[in-house]
This record gives structure tokens, C-alpha cells and sequence, in this order.
């Protein structure tokens, strides 16, 4: 009996000494890749909207997401971020980017990549995209386009007639607002080049600020005929601003973005039009695209991808309306 006791003893110290060589050796379990995405504005509903595409999109490829922003939209408070950011990720992760100005965030955008980190960027971009594997987009020069159809029609343009309109943007260096600027005058030159942009003004994603300029023009120019409100908080501005004046109907406004309570402003005859992005379409394609090339080394087939923009107005069908105002949550 004792015999047998001391070779149980010993085959079951032997089995946990190889059980525990064995746990001594034995790998780390690999932390869950990450894909950071920051963006400009956390209080935007376009970029909410973006949130819950790039969410979703995250978890179907496996991937935890890391949702930055700051409140302002300014390169100045982004940086930091970024910059933490990348300090944050390492190789085999992911880095969605929707740099404020091009030019600013440049170094930091090809530092990640640098670092091993894949890069995307969505909605804006940086000036050299070499180190970005895919560039996402709204066709905003044709949706300046669009808008300056919509105003035109709606102040009744006609031939040999003078016209002031007044242009609401973000800021001067996002990419989306430069060419959305330029599509606007672009299609004003060619078909409609009584109307002269009488002013100009920034808001930096403050929807308050935005409406202060359009008060102020408002009172320069009396004789104002439109507003182009660029984006979102523009577009949230300038609506306020005319309602507090009852100027609803008298001066034309064309806005962009579908955010929900806008899109009902549509009806009331507060907007004229609104010009819809998809933007929830544009962070699942990155999130996607990025996974895609982590994964298998998968390249995409464009780099540059241009989606469509749809205007708005009170013609749109109710499934139209519903389908493309931006969903938050």
C-alpha cells in the first residue's frame, strides 16, 4: 500500500510539473485588434451617424473600435488626440482619420503609417494620400452643384436678374467645404451668374456661431435672397436665424445634411432643400476595407471612392426621406 501511494505521489507531481512547463510556455492570448476613428465634431449628427455604421461594421470583422473627438472642430484641439492615438495603437491595428485640415494633420497621418498602423480617411483628407490605403468620400462638388440648383430655382431665377446669396461653411481647410464651395460657384458661373455671394463666414461646427454670421448678414444685407448653409451646423444656424427674424420662405435656404430634425424642416418650408451624404455608408466601407487588408492584405479596388449625394426637398417621396435622414443611434 505504501508503494502504491508514493507511485501515485510521484506520477502526480510529475503531471503537474509537465502541466505547468507547459503553462510557463505556453503563448499570451493575443489582445483584441483595434481600429481608432476620429473625426471632427463628437456632437455632429453626421458624425454620430458615422458612429453607428463604423460600430457595427467593428464588431462583424472582430475588431474593437475606439470612437475620439473633441467638441470643437479645429485642428488645434484634433491633434492631440491623433497624437494619443497613435501612441495608443501598433502594428496590426487600424487608424480611421477625418483630419480637420489637410495640411495639419499630415505628419501625424503619415506617422501611423509609419508605425504600422493602416490608415484610412473618410469624409475629409490629407493633402499627399501615399500613405493612406483608402480615401472615402461624398461627391461634394456635385452636391454644391445641386445646391445652387435648388437655390436658383427657388428665389425664381431669370436671366439678367441680380441676386445676393450668403454661404455658411464650416471652416476653410476641410476638404468637404472647399469643394462644395466650389461646385456652388462653378454652377453659378455657368447657369446662373446673376447670383453674387455676397458673404462668406465660419462657424467651426457651432451651430450658434453660425447663426450669429447670418444675423449680421441678414442686417447688411437686406435684400439677401439665399443661403448656401455648407453643412450641418450651418444648416441648424441659418434655420434658427430666419425664424427668429420671420424670414421663413422669404430668403431661400439650401442646407446640407440629413439631420433628422432638419429633414422635417423641409415640410414647414424652412428648407428649401437639404443635400443628404451617407455617412454611415462611409465608415462601414473604411472599417471594412481596413479589416480587409489586416487580415488577407487585401487591397481595394479604388483608393478614391466617391459616394453619391442625394438633394432633399419637399417633392422627395416619404421612403426617400426616411431612407436617407441620418440615423444616430
Amino acid at each position: 500500500m505504501k508503494r502504491t501511494t508514493r507511485v501515485i505521489a510521484a506520477s502526480a507531481a510529475a503531471a503537474l510539473a509537465i502541466s505547468g512547463a507547459a503553462a510557463a510556455v505556453a503563448p499570451a492570448q493575443a489582445a483584441t485588434p483595434k481600429i481608432a476613428f476620429v473625426m471632427g465634431a463628437v456632437n455632429d449628427p453626421f458624425f454620430n451617424a458615422m458612429k453607428v455604421g463604423a460600430e457595427a461594421e467593428a464588431k462583424a470583422q472582430g475588431y474593437e473600435l475606439l470612437w475620439k473627438g473633441d467638441a470643437a472642430y479645429s485642428a488645434a484641439t484634433q491633434i492631440p488626440i491623433v497624437e494619443n492615438v497613435i501612441a495608443t495603437l501598433g502594428k496590426g491595428d487600424g487608424l480611421v482619420l477625418i483630419p480637420t485640415d489637410g495640411s495639419a494633420l499630415q505628419s501625424l497621418n503619415d506617422q501611423a503609417a509609419d508605425k504600422g498602423i493602416v490608415v484610412a480617411n473618410v469624409d475629409t483628407q490629407v493633402q499627399n494620400l501615399d500613405k493612406v490605403l483608402i480615401q472615402i468620400t461624398g461627391d461634394n462638388t456635385d452636391g454644391g452643384a445641386k445646391a445652387a440648383a435648388a437655390l436658383a430655382k427657388k428665389i425664381g431665377y431669370k436671366k439678367g436678374g441680380s441676386y445676393q446669396v450668403a454661404i455658411g461653411l464650416t471652416s476653410a481647410t476641410a476638404t468637404t467645404n472647399v469643394a462644395r464651395l466650389d461646385g456652388f460657384k462653378k454652377a453659378v458661373a455657368k447657369s446662373f451668374p446673376g447670383i453674387k455671394v455676397v458673404a462668406t463666414g465660419y462657424s467651426e461646427s457651432n451651430p450658434q456661431k453660425a447663426a450669429s454670421n447670418i444675423k449680421t448678414w441678414l442686417t447688411k444685407f437686406p435684400k439677401l435672397n439665399g443661403i448656401f448653409a455648407i453643412d450641418g451646423t450651418n444648416a441648424d444656424g441659418a434655420a434658427a436665424a430666419l425664424q427668429s427674424r420671420g424670414l421663413v420662405g422669404k430668403v431661400a435656404l439650401v442646407g446640407y445634411d440629413a439631420y433628422p430634425a432638419n429633414v422635417a424642416k423641409i415640410k414647414s418650408g424652412i428648407f428649401t432643400a437639404l443635400i443628404a451624404q451617407d455617412p454611415a455608408a462611409e465608415a462601414r466601407l473604411a472599417v471594412k476595407t481596413i479589416a480587409a487588408f489586416l487580415k488577407n492584405g487585401t487591397k481595394p479596388a479604388k483608393k478614391n471612392v466617391v459616394i453619391p449625394n442625394v438633394a432633399l426637398t419637399k417633392s422627395t417621396s416619404a421612403a426617400d426621406l426616411a431612407k436617407y435622414t441620418y440615423k444616430t443611434n
